[in-house]
């Protein structure tokens, strides 16, 4: 089959730079290896999909080479056109907090839109279709024409004058993620940043776990960060009965390199010196002092651990000094994460000085581009990367 565009990955970044390439009139088509489209839109959100945020900036993504890479495409395909895109579908929606936005009912009408659109744009969509090798033609020396792109798979020999990889990440295995985009950037001498688990629960040490993991279902209005210059992130904190989630510690766990510890800021409202000195004459103890700023199961673990059952009266200065910055700052050493199959999105990928911010096409091999989370490119929690699928397939599809 000779086409104008091959796209491989049938999910949000490979769907709408298909809709983008072929609403300008390209031959389009969408190679997808599961028997169903958009499996990690169907699950997003719990269901209700987080199709973006209206504050999605620069800032707000996490990559291994330039910060500034997603500038272009983020500015060439906003929050407020999606949004506009999903009203003109009639696709009820409301917003959470911190500008996320969500379905009013179901991920399935994200993927319905992005189908619709498709089907408009005249794209063909070839499901249950293993990609078996890739290679590139030049155009014969002293002949017009452009590189030719040629796929065997599992239907059959497909070609093409551009290839886009829109294959994801390594997370959720169960939806049938692979690493062929990966794969296809080093067949073709592209560096790929070592990927990775982000957005994803951190796990207890064996010390941590015996006396935290009791824990398990509470959650308590955090912030938490990094040694150095690290961004915060005050939202909830879930203990696990293997370690810590919740989205503070997903956001964290994205900018963590492995091995490092965390910090926790259990009372963010409430400087800890100040209030344990001035309940110093008191009387009370520091579990009294605590209760009704933690749950009573973490204030009596947690002073198992930094603090003491006397009454403060009875705590030297320096140790009291010590408690306060252990409330403030308690330090955390994960033994590690749950991995893929827990983890949101995959950090690393195509590195991003290999491609052009603006057509995401290689700088070192014409006519390929890769889009989506097989780039090294990770949004925050909260709609950032569906934004990113958004714009980084749109900058690619009006490159085509």
């Amino acid at each position: 089959m000779d086409l104008d565009v091959i796209i491989v990955g049938g999910g949000a970044a490979g769907l709408f730079c298909a809709r983008t390439a072929g609403l300008r009139g390209r031959k389009v088509v969408v190679l997808e290896h599961n028997p169903r489209l958009g499996n990690k839109i169907l699950i997003s959100g719990g269901g209700r999909c987080n199709f973006t945020n209206v504050g999605a900036t620069a800032v707000n993504y996490v990559t291994s080479g330039s910060p500034n890479f997603v500038k272009s495409a983020l500015a060439r395909y906003t929050p407020a056109e999606f949004l506009a895109l999903v009203e003109r579908h009639g696709i009820q929606w409301h917003e959470k907090k911190l500008g996320q936005l969500f379905c009013d009912q179901s991920s399935k009408q994200i993927l319905q839109l992005l189908e619709d659109e498709c089907a408009e744009a005249e794209v063909q969509i070839r499901l249950n279709c293993r990609i078996h090798s890739v290679q590139r033609h030049e155009a014969p020396e002293g002949t017009p024409g452009v590189p030719t792109w040629t796929l065997q798979t599992s239907l059959g020999e497909f070609r093409s004058s551009s290839l886009v990889m829109a294959s994801g990440g390594l997370s959720f295995p169960k939806l049938g993620t692979t690493p062929l985009g990966y794969d296809v950037a080093r067949q073709f001498g592209l560096r790929v940043v070592e990927p990775r688990p982000g957005l994803v629960p951190l796990t207890w040490t064996s010390a941590d776990l015996e006396l935290f993991g009791a824990l398990s279902g509470l959650a308590v209005d955090s912030t938490v960060t990094l040694p150095g210059d690290a961004p915060r992130f005050r939202e909830n904190v879930l203990f696990t009965h293997r370690g810590l989630s919740g989205p503070a510690i997903l956001q964290i766990s994205s900018h963590r390199r492995p091995d490092e510890s965390i910090r926790i800021n259990l009372i963010p409202d409430s400087p800890a010196l100040p209030l344990l000195e001035s309940e110093r004459r008191s009387g009370r103890d520091l579990k009294a002092i605590l209760r009704g700023r933690l749950p009573e199961r973490l204030a009596t673990a947690w002073i198992q651990r930094h603090g003491t059952s006397r009454p403060l009266a009875q705590v030297a200065q320096r140790d009291l000094e010590a408690m306060a910055r252990a409330l403030e700052s308690w330090e955390v050493q994960p033994a590690g994460d749950e991995g893929y199959a827990k983890a949101e999105v995959t950090l690393g990928g195509v590195d991003t000085a290999e491609l052009s911010s603006k057509t995401l096409e290689s700088r070192k091999v014409p006519r390929l581009h890769f889009i989506g989370e097989v780039v090294d490119v990770t949004g925050w929690l909260g709609g950032y990367n569906f934004q990113w699928a958004w714009s980084s397939g749109h900058a690619a599809g009006s490159a085509l």
